[in-house]
C-alpha cells in the first residue's frame, strides 16, 4: 500500500467547507432556539416547548457532527505528519480513520437533516390541510 502526503490533504477543503455548513446550521437553530424560548416564556404553548425539544436534539446531533468533522481533520493532519516522518503503514491506518470519522460525521448529518424535513412536514401539514379546506 502506498499513500502520498497530498492525499489526506485532500480533505482539507471538504471537510473545512462542511463544518462551516455545520456552524451556520447550529447558530441558525441556536438563534431559533432563544426565539422560541423567549416565546414560550410569554405563552406556555406546549408545541412550542416539544418545537424546543426538537431542536435541541438537533443541535445535540450539530455538535456531534462538528466533533466528528475536526477530528476527520485532525487524524488527516496527523496522518500527513506521519506520512512526512516515513511512517507510512501508521499514516495510512489513521487516515484510514479520519475518513471514517468524516463517515460518521456525514452519517449523523443525514440524520439531522431528516429530523428536519419530517419537522417542516409538520409545519406544512397544517397549510396543506388549510389548503385542501379552502378548496
Amino acid at each position: 500500500m502506498n499513500l502520498s502526503i497530498e492525499t489526506p490533504a485532500l480533505l482539507f477543503s471538504a471537510t473545512s467547507l462542511i463544518l462551516l455548513a455545520y456552524t451556520n446550521r447550529f447558530l441558525t437553530i441556536a438563534q431559533i432556539v432563544r426565539g422560541l424560548k423567549k416565546n414560550y416564556d410569554e405563552n406556555r404553548n406546549k408545541s412550542i416547548l416539544d418545537e424546543i425539544k426538537n431542536l435541541n436534539l438537533r443541535l445535540t446531533l450539530i455538535r456531534a457532527m462538528q466533533m466528528f468533522g475536526v477530528l476527520s481533520l485532525f487524524l488527516s493532519v496527523f496522518a500527513m505528519l506521519l506520512l512526512y516522518l516515513q511512517q507510512t503503514v501508521f499514516g495510512i491506518y489513521i487516515f484510514g480513520l479520519s475518513l471514517l470519522c468524516l463517515l460518521i460525521s456525514l452519517g449523523i448529518s443525514f440524520w439531522e437533516i431528516s429530523i428536519s424535513v419530517t419537522a417542516l412536514r409538520v409545519h406544512l401539514k397544517d397549510l396543506i390541510e388549510e389548503t385542501k379546506n379552502k378548496d
